[in-house]
């Protein structure tokens, strides 16, 4: 029992740590891209796009494709570790996996069939 506290306070914890870095690098990304949609303005606007101007453009695009990675590992590494945790629990309590499954199959079945 105490390895699945252990274990769901884990899971927990990892939540909130990957929320919060997700958070964080969506903040960055939106700043990346509202800062992406200014020079553009200030490009239409000049006749010829100048170097400073495409530079920090590609440099924003970059940002944002980091960003964007960064993102991605996030996720796997959390969705990974939440496979990886409902596998022990499920081997751990094959019997509550199973109910719980059915119960959760009523649940949805009569939500499905409910006009």
């Amino acid at each position: 029992m105490d390895q699945i506290q252990q274990n769901g306070k884990g899971v927990t914890d990892s939540q909130a740590a990957s929320a919060a870095a997700r958070d964080k690098l969506m903040d960055e990304l939106k700043h990346a891209i509202g800062e992406a949609e200014d020079w553009l303005k200030d490009a239409s606007q000049a006749p010829a796009p100048s170097s400073d101007t495409r530079a920090r453009f590609d440099d924003t695009l970059r940002t944002a494709r980091t960003d964007l990675r960064k993102l991605e590992g996030s996720i796997i590494a959390r969705s990974r570790s939440a496979a990886d945790s409902a596998n022990v629990y499920v081997h751990g309590n094959p019997w509550k996996s199973v109910g719980l499954g059915a119960a959760i199959g009523v649940i949805v079945g009569l939500l499905v069939t409910r006009k």
